[in-house]
């Protein structure tokens, strides 16, 4: 399947199972390339980024991390070709609309404005990829809605608290305390630290969720075969 249909599907929600099973290596090229792309975007003008950030490299890394996480969560449903790779190449085409938020906005307008705008690039940005994984993982799996959403929840839960602890704890008490100057990223930081607090709340709960839907799934496939 050529590369940019392909990608235009899966980001308008219309690739269907079929063709998902068709991406093959130069679809997974051309996400890796895309995050590559999308991660040095994201922090070329961040005076505080790590140089793996600065390189894209650590978008990179992230993909790969997330990839394994999706597909071990789902593992214990034991979905029909459910595989790395396909997971790996679907969280790197997803990587294309965080351009969006790569966009030096505070450059055209003023430092509040640019604040707003940044804000509803992440909140853009995170609702579409969010979607986009509801999707996948609807048509991928063909599980009923009530698994998808605890395995869909409990690895973006986990990797938002995660990141509290790993990237954003010196913006947090940074702008908490009063010792940094505002930036046009702040509402962005803002919006991260609310997204982290709900998350802490339900990553118990979707715990359970998971646990029982796993536990009920194969219980069933059990009552089946026997």
């Amino acid at each position: 399947m050529p590369i940019l249909p392909a990608i235009l599907r899966l980001l308008t929600f219309r690739l269907q199972r079929e063709e998902m099973l068709q991406l093959g290596r130069k679809h997974l090229i051309a996400g890796l390339v895309g995050t590559w792309m999308v991660g040095m975007g994201r922090y070329w003008d961040d005076p505080g980024a790590s140089l793996l950030q600065h390189l894209g490299l650590g978008s990179v890394i992230y993909v790969f991390c997330l990839a394994l996480f999706i597909w071990l969560i789902l593992k214990p449903y034991r979905v029909s070709n459910w595989s790395y790779t396909a997971v790996l190449t679907f969280v790197c085409l997803t990587s294309f609309p965080a351009l969006l938020y790569a966009i030096p906005v505070e450059r055209f307008v003023s430092l509040g404005m640019a604040t707003r705008m940044n804000v509803w690039f992440l909140a853009t940005v995170a609702l579409w990829r969010l979607a986009l994984l509801f999707y996948f993982l609807r048509v991928f799996t063909r599980l009923h809605w009530g698994y998808i959403i605890s395995t869909a929840l409990l690895p973006v839960c986990a990797i938002v608290s995660a990141l509290t602890f790993l990237n954003l704890e010196r913006a947090v008490f940074e702008i908490m305390g009063g010792l940094r100057e505002h930036t046009a990223n702040d509402g962005a930081y803002f919006i991260l630290i609310l997204l982290t607090m709900f998350s802490q709340m339900l990553l118990i709960p979707l715990l359970l969720a998971y646990s029982w839907g796993v536990y009920k799934r194969n219980w069933r496939r059990k009552k089946n075969v026997v």
